[in-house]
């Protein structure tokens, strides 16, 4: 398994051109292949599985990048719908939003400040 503690599981209808897509658009590199059925891919310190879709597309799933602008322009450059232009927030984070072609959402967030969670409205619980 993936050092990650965290895996997000995403089914696609295709797994292998899922996993050719998220390599390629995305910047994953696939770490392990189970047939045609399942592969482990890995970015990072992050990882996620991909397997065949058992149900409808419902997943969202969030990474971290060093420079947002740069992986947004990789991304649109092969053909990826970007559902939110690279943005700037309040609470310190550049992000922007893509669907893939399984249908899942991805948030793509570059850490600009480290701002106190009250300063835009937030509540530091721990």
């Amino acid at each position: 398994m993936p050092d990650a503690t965290v895996i997000p599981v995403l089914g696609y209808d295709d797994v292998r051109a899922a996993v050719a897509w998220l390599c390629d658009v995305l910047g994953f590199t696939e770490r392990l292949r189970i047939g045609d059925h399942r592969a482990q891919l890995v970015y990072g310190d992050g990882a996620i599985v991909v397997t065949g879709r058992s149900a409808p597309a419902s997943a969202s799933v969030m990474v971290r990048v060093a420079d947002a602008h740069a992986h947004h322009d990789h991304a649109r450059q092969r053909g990826a719908t970007i559902t939110q232009p690279p943005t700037d927030f309040p609470y310190g984070e550049r992000q922007y939003s893509l669907e893939d072609l399984g249908g899942h959402r991805w948030t793509f967030s570059q850490s600009l400040a480290d701002v106190a969670p009250a300063d835009w409205g937030g509540t530091l619980l721990t």
